[in-house]
């Protein structure tokens, strides 16, 4: 990780940020930049609301107690050394058409999702997750009209999804191919939220990983989130369907259209219902269950 530092006084609403950015500077150029930076900071509520006049008054008295020459510090405010310095900063950030500080990249790709502590964890897990990924599914050799089962282990029993070739068929190819090469094997439900929603998928467990391809939107208008135990695939958007799926916990109709549907839990609903609740973007981080095996067939082998 590298921390890059700008100056981004915002001069027209914080009367005193230039001020600030500059005491900043003055002090740098005795050793002590981060110093004066963290004292400002920790005393902003002592001296937010001074004037220009108090608070020059005020950073003399920072600069006494960083034990800076403070002769040197207050020629270097009164003369403005280091004001150009920080209005290039400034100039050349909006120019870059830079937001605002701070600013988050991520792999040189400028970051402006959510900052929390779990999704910023969920995306280093993610991006250091080594295990297997395909640019591909297997090749289309379903059945349309052929009957595919998926039992599926899980720490909680076992239950059986029916799935829908016909209705979904690039969609349900991937899932089969998934779940026999045992890409869902040993994987959480990452997300459980009651009355709602049961969702697997990820081999990362961050709610962000998949199987490294994504598929395009099968939504068939005749199929719906009508009740407890359809299986839709999970998407961030149109045509990002990877191996994400959920399973519904009651009649979901606002889901309907924005959600391919592959299939419907056909027996051990209530294996489903007793998965332990966990959404970590809520704060509920219980130990979530897991699919400790998910197998195709022709049958259901839950027992």
């Amino acid at each position: 990780m590298r921390i890059v530092y700008r100056h981004f006084p915002l001069t027209s609403i914080h009367d005193k940020a230039m001020l600030a950015a500059e005491a900043a500077e003055a002090a740098g150029a005795q050793g002590a930049f981060w110093e004066m930076h963290d004292l400002l900071f920790a005393q902003q509520s002592a001296w937010a609301d001074q004037s220009v006049e108090a608070f020059r008054t005020t950073l003399e008295g920072f600069a006494r107690d960083l034990d800076l020459d403070g002769d040197a510090f207050t020629e270097a405010l009164d003369s403005g050394t280091y004001r150009g310095v920080v209005e290039d900063a400034l100039d050349e950030a909006i120019e870059l058409g830079l937001p605002g500080t701070p600013m988050l990249f991520i792999n040189g790709q400028y970051y402006d999702g959510p900052r929390s502590a779990y999704v910023l964890d969920a995306i280093a897990v993610w991006l250091n997750y080594d295990g297997v990924q395909y640019d591909a599914p297997g090749e289309m050799n379903l059945d349309p009209e052929g009957t595919y089962i998926a039992t599926v282990e899980t720490t909680q029993g076992s239950f059986c999804i029916e799935l829908y070739p016909a209705r979904a068929p690039k969609l349900v190819n991937s899932f089969v191919f998934l779940a026999s090469e045992g890409f869902f094997d040993d994987t959480p439900f990452h997300r459980v939220i009651p009355g709602f929603v049961v969702q697997g998928g990820d081999p990362t467990g961050t709610g962000l990983g998949g199987p490294g391809y994504r598929i395009e939107d099968e939504i068939d208008p005749d199929l719906l989130h009508d009740g407890p135990g359809v299986v839709s695939m999970a998407n961030a958007g149109a045509n990002t369907n990877g191996s994400q799926f959920f399973i519904t916990l009651d009649a979901l109709p606002d889901l309907d259209g924005g959600y391919s549907i592959i299939g419907r839990v056909v027996e051990g609903m209530e294996v489903v219902e007793r998965m332990t609740p966990r959404d970590l973007q809520q704060g509920i981080s219980a130990t979530p269950d897991r699919i400790e095996r998910m197998t195709i067939g022709s049958t259901c082998d839950a027992s």
